[in-house]
């Protein structure tokens, strides 16, 4: 059986939809790249707009990993220790 990786909509890196940060995560490429061919496929072209609203409907958001919250993980999450303040 082969292992694969699938493509998602990234939580983490995402500016609008996800889309880019989603779609650099699985090619591992930076999602700032990504962003620029996509600019330009939107000025050159005009059809980057309908791309990305398509792809932001059919590609799946990717699923939360700590399975509680859906947008952090459980190390993010943690909150430090406040230091404790006397008071008289």
């Amino acid at each position: 059986m082969e292992n694969y990786s699938r493509l998602f909509r990234s939580k983490k890196d995402s500016i609008l939809g996800g889309v880019c940060g989603g779609i650099g995560k699985f090619l591992g490429i930076d999602p700032v790249i990504i962003r620029l061919i996509w600019a330009g496929l939107f000025f050159a072209f005009g059809v980057g707009f309908i791309l990305y609203i398509l792809s932001w409907i059919i590609i799946p958001i990717e699923k939360c990993e700590c399975g509680d919250c859906g947008c952090k993980t459980k190390e993010e999450t943690k909150e430090e220790p406040q230091p404790e303040t006397k008071s008289e």
